[in-house]
């Protein structure tokens, strides 16, 4: 992909803060932090989340500030204070564990805390907003 890609994914993203256009923001965000390649003759997913965590301290840090912005949509979703906790918990983890230098992107491959954090807000938007509900292939 070249910069021209992602600018035409950003210009679809919708802006509204309505249920169903944080479902979209936030279903984008993740597939770029856990989902942008697939390992040569493995079905598992990388993103730029395992990429960053190659670069030592900083790329976590950056890794953690863009999965705290899942957390940030769920505030404005309304999700309660447990859950949110919940999520910090899984963006923390995956910063403490990316901070060991080279060694912490193997961890990444296994504990992907914004796929974790999007689990968590799919099942609030359907609970509570179930017109957002969309079927997977």
């Amino acid at each position: 992909m070249n910069s021209a890609d992602f600018a035409g994914i950003a210009d679809r993203l919708p802006l509204g803060r309505d249920a169903p256009s944080v479902r979209r923001r936030i279903e984008a965000m993740e597939q770029l932090l856990e989902g942008l390649f697939t390992i040569p003759g493995t079905n598992r997913r990388i993103g730029l989340d395992v990429v960053l965590d190659l670069i030592p301290v900083v790329g976590s840090t950056v890794g953690a500030a863009m999965g705290s912005w899942l957390l940030w949509e769920a505030r404005n979703l309304g999700m309660s204070k447990w859950q949110m906790t919940r999520m910090a918990g899984n963006v923390g983890t995956d910063w403490v564990l990316g901070l060991i230098p080279w060694v912490g992107a193997i961890p990444d491959l296994f504990f992907k805390s914004n796929t974790r954090n999007l689990r968590l807000v799919r099942r609030h938007l359907d609970r509570h907003h179930p017109a957002t509900v969309t079927l997977e292939a």
